[in-house]
């Protein structure tokens, strides 16, 4: 089969396109025809070995696992004698990242637990925009942020994978949502729902005195700090993606500022959920949810979407086809 493969750390001309051997699905196991997958800020995390305590967990001198991509949209093909959810030709989706990526390729076997079954009416690009970012943005909102109806939320990177799911997830709650992003996007993130959209060119929503019981920190430049003066008195702050320097205050500073004081700040890394990812895929069924899909790359063009994913500018999620390559 057809792989996206990198044996070394480093940009993405590192990806090369390789002939490599078709898995087998083991017992417990799950044999996917990959139909497409979506590029996450992960996979660059990987790629680059950055930060550099990624090579704890990913391989210290070169990675561990050679093909990325977690968010795997496809066809069952086979099924190990011991799965029970699944038969071939069922539509599935799934972030596979907990059980060693591989979805760059034309085939992934992973285990049952990681998937269910896709929306009959959505495809199989849309599906795969879905999984790890709608995830993070659902922990986010509902486990470390209590969301209730009602609230004032704000989401800040609200154009980007993690941020237009937040929205729409926000709004599902029943919460008043102000969405931040540049001037191109506040058309978009208006038509996902966003009762309010900040120009964050024009202004800064730190320093214009509106306060909010939630803030989701998808993306963005802010000190965790600014953030905690613009919550409520018992705000929640949830950090699920910046720059390196947020990530550190959000993890070393976050648990101080929450023992002294009546806001909450903390961080959440996406964990994939068989559970979470149902409850997702009720509201895609439902059309609460919507993916937004910025562009789509053939797998043969994988170093130029994560080049593109690189430079921060995607509205929604950047996928790759791989069905027919």
């Amino acid at each position: 089969m057809k792989a996206v493969v990198y044996t070394t750390y480093g940009p993405p001309d590192v990806l090369q396109l390789k002939e490599v051997e078709k898995p087998a699905p083991k017992d417990n196991e799950v044999l996917i025809k990959i139909h497409a997958v979506s590029a996450n800020a992960a996979d660059l995390h990987l790629l680059r070995a950055d930060p550099f305590l990624t090579r704890l967990m990913s391989g210290l001198l070169k990675p561990k696992h050679t093909i990325l991509g977690s968010d795997i949209a496809g066809r069952v093909e086979a099924v190990g004698r011991n799965v029970k959810e699944f038969q071939p030709g069922d539509e599935v989706f799934g972030d596979i990242s907990g059980c060693g990526w591989g979805g760059f390729a034309e085939y992934v076997s992973v285990p049952e637990h990681v998937l269910v079954l896709k929306p009959a009416h959505i495809t199989f690009e849309q599906a795969a925009a879905v999984p790890m970012a709608a995830v993070t943005a659902l922990q986010g909102i509902r486990v470390k942020g209590l969301i209730q109806a009602g609230q004032k939320v704000l989401i800040n990177g609200a154009s980007g994978g993690v941020g237009t799911f937040a929205v729409q997830i926000a709004k599902s709650f029943g919460a008043e949502v102000t969405a931040v992003c540049s001037t191109g996007k506040m058309d978009m993130v208006r038509a996902i729902g966003a009762d309010h959209v900040i120009d964050y060119t024009q202004e800064d929503f730190t320093k214009n005195g509106q306060r909010y019981d939630l803030i989701i920190a998808a993306n963005g430049y802010h000190s965790i700090l600014e953030y905690k003066r613009a919550l409520s008195p018992k705000g929640i702050y949830i950090m699920t993606g910046g720059t390196m320097a947020q990530i550190f205050q959000a993890m070393l500073l976050g648990p101080w500022i929450s023992m002294t004081g009546s806001k909450k700040m903390h961080n959440v890394m996406a964990k994939p959920n068989q559970k979470d990812l149902t409850f997702i895929k009720e509201l895609l069924e439902a059309g609460t949810i919507v993916p937004v899909i910025d562009r789509k790359f053939p797998l043969s063009k994988v170093p130029e979407a994560m080049r593109y994913l690189e430079e921060g500018h995607a509205l929604g999620k950047v996928v790759i086809t791989v069905a027919g390559n």
